[in-house]
């Protein structure tokens, strides 16, 4: 017996020990994690600044303390707040337009101005640090209803209210990282605290507390389910944008002049174009980098336009002085300096109403994706003083795809009067790619990808009165122009018989000379009228005719008739 006590005691040993470690697992298993999050590291507070919450969800950027006053890089606010913002680095300038006005702050002055002189603040209004430049945060809600609070490593942006769910606290608890006990503690909650419920799940829910810390509760910690509706901030009312409409369709044709001995055409172009009522000169062109411009401007003519009846829009270019003298004419440098930007906007103005015109017509192409935030703010500022002076505004654009989407057709649809989409140049002059200068397919998609962002009444398409003969040998692509009016006569020179090609909705021919191919795919008044179809069918706001001098009594007929519906 005696031999056994030591066996015994080893037994009971083995099993308090063993009891012990299985009663530590459990307990570790078990136990709920008193680990604290490093709020420092969570929210990064060591790269400086403050975490930004928008809504419910955390976002890149950081937001800054100065002087006791929140800032937001302006990165943040074009992306998720308000995009109308437009900086210019070298003046130390923000600029803010409006339907009315355009309002300027300087960096690091506690104070901004508009046409109604200057307003002093508490706080600067905006400053650069680096690369980045920042905007005071009670700023911005001067044209943004948003709402934010900061707390110590966070702020929270709302820019969007509805209803919430809410649950009351029924235990002492705490907001964990993530679901599950031995997740790193957030913040401690005590009974009868309301929490948001971001996402319920089986045994934890995803919430928000008062103070904006998101975390996971166990949800037999919380009680019943509440909606709670918010309440949004709408101190901002942002000024209508009024917009001048003719009283019926427009019926547009450019007319191309070169030099002051243009202007006397007037009256055959106007014999030609008929059912026209609006005829755009192109009489001006940007002749430097300060932004003036040459002009074969005559207000006899826009008399006599006014006399047969027409509107007068003065067409502004930026290629044509370039393309004929080979100047430099750089439109990023020009729109770029405000100081130049608004001399070139006033100008336009101020000629326009002396002429006598009745609207604008930009007409400004090739721009680079890093000209698109220059150019939109051109046309912002110019929307502004044309308004004011009763003018019309229309801008000519290309047919939309994605890689032209900085001209932003959306933010033209809202500021000027007519969209007008060039609806050709499909395949161009040069292009070396034989093929239609506006099938069917191409027109229709490019009216309907303008619908999406302009309403149908301010959106005009542009015809093309002109085709374009394409000459394959071997690897040698050329082309030619042939106008509307000429093309019945060249084809029965060369005694071509073209065919309908449903796909372009064209007449189509194609010949072989020697060892070159010719090809065309021709403009008439039978393709013109597809067109016209599907503009009607499309209800926008008129047609534009590229250009005078080149046209058909047929045609314009097709034309004259689709304006009068």
């Amino acid at each position: 017996m005696k031999k056994m006590i030591p066996v015994l005691i080893a037994v009971v040993l083995i099993l308090i020990i063993g009891a012990v470690s299985l009663g530590g697992m459990l307990w570790d298993k078990y136990s709920y994690s008193k680990e604290r999050a490093d709020l420092d590291e969570y929210y990064e507070a060591g790269s400086g600044g403050l975490a930004i919450l928008l809504q419910d969800e955390r976002i890149g950027g950081r937001a800054v303390l100065r002087d006791g006053t929140l800032y937001f890089d302006m990165d943040t606010v074009w992306q998720y707040f308000n995009e109308g913002f437009y900086v210019d680095r070298n003046e130390q300038k923000l600029l803010y337009t409006e339907a009315d006005d355009t309002t300027t702050a300087q960096f690091g002055q506690t104070g901004f101005w508009d046409r109604d002189g200057t307003h002093e603040l508490s706080y600067a209004v905006c400053f650069q640090e680096g690369d980045s430049v920042y905007v005071a945060a009670d700023y911005v809600k001067l044209f943004t209803n948003y709402a934010y609070t900061p707390y110590d490593r966070y702020v929270q942006v709302y820019t969007e209210w509805g209803a919430r769910e809410t649950m009351e606290v029924t235990r002492n608890t705490q907001v964990r990282v993530k679901g599950g006990i031995k997740s790193p503690i957030l913040r401690d909650l005590e009974k009868g605290e309301t929490v948001e419920i971001l996402e319920q799940m089986d045994t934890w829910s995803k919430v928000k507390t008062s103070d904006s810390v998101i975390g996971y509760v166990e949800n037999k910690r919380l009680g019943n389910l509440s909606t709670e509706v918010e309440t949004p901030v709408t101190d901002y009312v942002a000024p209508s944008y009024t917009t001048r409409l003719m009283d019926r369709k427009v019926n547009l044709g450019w007319h191309s002049i070169g030099g002051p001995g243009g202007n006397g055409t007037l009256d055959g172009m106007v014999a030609e174009g008929r059912g026209m009522n609006v005829i755009a000169p192109t009489w001006f062109s940007l002749t430097d980098n300060q932004g003036n411009f040459r002009s074969f401007a005559d207000t006899a003519y826009v008399t006599r336009a006014h006399g047969y009846g027409l509107q007068v829009w003065g067409v502004w270019d930026n290629f044509n002085y370039k393309n004929e003298t080979g100047s430099n004419v750089d439109s990023l440098q020009i729109l770029s300096s405000t100081t130049i930007r608004q001399q070139l906007v006033q100008n336009i103005v101020t000629t326009s109403v002396n002429l006598g015109l009745d609207g604008v017509n930009i007409d400004f192409e090739s721009l680079t994706e890093e000209c698109g935030v220059h150019y939109v703010q051109f046309l912002r500022e110019l929307s502004v003083l044309c308004r004011e002076s009763g003018l019309i505004l229309s801008i000519d654009n290309y047919v939309p795809f994605q890689f032209n989407n900085y001209y932003r057709l959306d933010i033209q649809g809202q500021i000027a009067d007519y969209v007008i989409i060039m609806g050709y140049d499909e395949h161009w002059h040069g292009s070396k790619d034989p093929g239609s200068v506006a099938s069917i397919e191409y027109v229709s998609n490019g009216i309907a990808n303008t619908l999406e962002k302009v309403p149908a009444e301010k959106v005009v398409n542009a015809l093309p009165f002109y085709t374009i003969l394409w000459r394959t040998e071997g690897t040698e692509v050329t082309d030619q122009y042939i106008t509307l009016n000429n093309m019945a006569d060249y084809l029965t020179r060369m005694n071509i018989q073209p065919e309908w090609d449903e796909t372009t909705c064209q007449n189509y021919a194609e010949w072989q000379e020697g060892a070159a191919t010719y090809q065309i795919w021709i403009e008439d008044a039978q393709s013109i009228q597809v067109k016209l179809n599907v503009m009607s069918a499309k209800g926008i706001g008129g047609v534009a005719v590229w250009r005078l001098g080149y046209g058909t009594p047929a045609v314009w007929d097709l034309v004259a008739a689709y304006a009068a519906q």
